[in-house]
């Protein structure tokens, strides 16, 4: 069956889209696919009934919480836009029905649609499974040798950081929700290793899960990182000087004391099992050895150094 029309669920598969040079295919994505820019101009055919631009994460918290026990959609379908992009393929995936768009919003659309499209779910939960979803996809869109030239590419950056001699290796923790604390799970773990760290509490493949803060103290971190699913560096900033940054069992962290607190570029880097997760072990790789990688060029906003 030739695809000609595509309907992306999840984020991670439109970006992956656009590298591979299949966007004219792309006839609906949904209202988090906003990289690349363009992106954000295709029709959408999955909206959220959350606005978490206007709430703190423990707004959102409860918000989740509350729909996830009375058994609403987080995510809703548009039918009318989906009806019009005709899919021959939809993209899903069933790793966080928290994170996109989820098994029932998939069911919705083949209810639906007339012409039953091919469902392809991408679920990787580490590095090695990132790279198998881009090949896999490059091989059902018949764009192999681009498939193999992306991941050839990210595996060679990789290898950088991986070849990069290092003198120690300080305890990582990476967060992943700050209210309440929730634990970087997937493939941050991995991330972080690679990057020359040793990740504390969490480990590659886990969900991610409610975290307590006597945790926190008995792994000790020498460095944390602040990832909150979604959130932007600077969005995480604000949220830390809201609920931690006064916060006197917080405060008597080492790596507060040490001032070794940082907020990444969750959102674009961390959050989505995307190709730009090598992005983030770049990121990773300067804050945990920032004088090894000091020459690494990376995104502007990629990370900002909390401050006491």
């Amino acid at each position: 069956m030739a695809i000609n029309r595509i309907v992306s669920f999840l984020p991670s598969a439109t970006e992956l889209l656009y590298e591979l040079g299949e966007q004219d295919k792309l006839y609906g994505v949904t209202h988090e696919c906003k990289y690349p820019e363009e992106a954000s101009l295709k029709p959408k055919v999955i909206n959220t009934v959350i606005n978490s631009d206007q709430l703190s994460s423990k707004e959102i918290d409860i918000t989740t919480c509350k729909l996830l026990s009375e058994g609403k959609d987080i995510f809703v379908l548009d039918d009318k836009n989906l009806k019009n992009a005709k899919p021959d393929l939809i993209i899903s995936q069933e790793t966080c029905e928290v994170c996109a768009a989820y098994t029932n919003q998939v069911n919705k659309a083949v209810k639906i649609l007339e012409k039953k499209p091919i469902i392809h779910s991408m679920d990787p939960h580490n590095m090695k499974e990132i790279f198998e979803s881009v090949t896999k996809l490059g091989e059902i869109l018949d764009c192999k040798e681009k498939a193999k030239q992306i991941t050839d590419s990210l595996e060679k950056r990789i290898a950088y950081i991986r070849n990069t001699s290092v003198t120690n290796e300080p305890k990582v923790l990476a967060i992943e929700w700050i209210e309440p604390f929730f634990t970087a799970g997937h493939w941050v773990p991995e991330m972080i290793n690679i990057a020359g760290g040793a990740n504390m509490i969490s480990k590659t493949g886990e969900h991610s899960r409610r975290l307590t803060i006597k945790e926190i103290i008995k792994s000790n971190p020498d460095i944390i990182i602040l990832m909150p699913c979604g959130f932007d560096a600077k969005r995480t900033n604000l949220e830390y000087n809201k609920f931690l940054k006064n916060n006197n069992i917080w405060n008597s962290l080492k790596a507060v004391k040490n001032d070794k607190i940082f907020a990444v570029d969750a959102n674009s880097f961390f959050s989505k099992p995307s190709i730009r997760t090598v992005e983030g072990i770049e990121i990773l790789a300067k804050i945990i050895h920032p004088d090894e990688f000091q020459n690494l060029i990376i995104s502007k906003d990629g990370f900002v150094h909390v401050k006491k």
